[in-house]
């Protein structure tokens, strides 16, 4: 199960996830983050990971579509902050590749 909470402030607008980020979560966060990045205008927008406790595959692939520019991710988790950080070496390599 995964709880999803969303606040907002004039300057940000901040995901927080908890629990288990798996397959039968991912269409709703994919809805929430969908109808929250049309509301977003320009704000930046924080992932707060430190309460995820196991990401799947479909979870991997969904924290992939969630990187952007203006997307920063929180994690205190030492194998979460390392899977972020091969998702962002992963994001670079697939844009060079469109780019070439």
């Amino acid at each position: 199960m995964l709880k999803i909470t969303i606040t907002e402030t004039p300057t940000e607008q901040r995901f927080i996830l908890q629990g288990r980020l798996t397959e039968s979560c991912v269409s709703e966060l994919r809805s929430s983050w969908t109808n929250a990045r049309d509301a977003r205008g320009g704000r930046r927008c924080i992932v707060d990971l430190d309460d995820v406790t196991f990401i799947d595959q479909s979870g991997v692939s969904m924290l992939l579509e969630m990187l952007g520019p203006d997307v920063q991710f929180v994690s205190s988790g030492v194998c979460t902050k390392q899977l972020l950080s091969d998702l962002k070496s992963q994001n670079k390599h697939r844009l060079r590749k469109c780019m070439e």
